[in-house]
């Protein structure tokens, strides 16, 4: 074989057919929605068991069969799939990481955080505070369903940073 054709022999062949279509890392399929008599489209990343969207397919125009998926919807399915997945990422992020903001004496700040490790077996959490420059004052694991507020954060301050 020559080097050309061995590169491409390489390379993955990506499926776009009407009711399969690869590209960008992600797998439109075309599936029979089983809660009606009509289509769906389940948007499947790469390496992921599960779809990250699943959604109504438009029928054709023989209003039996799925309309056939092309470039731009594909596309469009990409774009909105990939949002589901960084609006899924923002919201466990803010559900494992908490911060506070505790003013001292002579108006300064300390920002407590509280950042979860949801571990299967060991789930903990870190409580850290920095002082308003950034630098890390104090740290100390605690459990992971601490509540963290301003008085929370207060206390733990007002002991000398012990654990709580």
């Amino acid at each position: 074989m020559t080097d050309d054709l061995m590169e491409f022999a390489d390379e993955e062949v990506l499926v776009q057919e009407d009711r399969v279509w690869q590209g960008n890392g992600w797998t439109a399929r075309v599936i029979k929605n089983e809660e009606d008599e009509g289509w769906a489209v389940a948007m499947i990343k790469d390496g992921e068991p599960e779809p990250a969207l699943v959604g109504p397919w438009t029928m054709g125009r023989d209003k039996k069969n799925p309309k056939p998926l092309d470039i731009n919807a594909f596309n469009t399915l990409v774009k909105t799939a990939s949002e589901v997945i960084r609006r899924h990422e923002q919201q466990l992020h803010a559900q494992l990481h908490k911060s506070v903001r505790v003013h001292t004496v002579g108006a300064a700040y300390i920002t407590v955080n509280l950042d979860i490790t949801a571990d299967e077996d060991d789930p903990y959490a870190t409580l850290t505070a920095f002082d308003p420059y950034g630098e890390e004052q104090a740290q100390v694991r605690v459990a992971p369903n601490f509540k963290l507020t301003v008085a929370s954060a207060t206390a733990w301050m007002e002991s000398g940073y012990r654990k709580p």
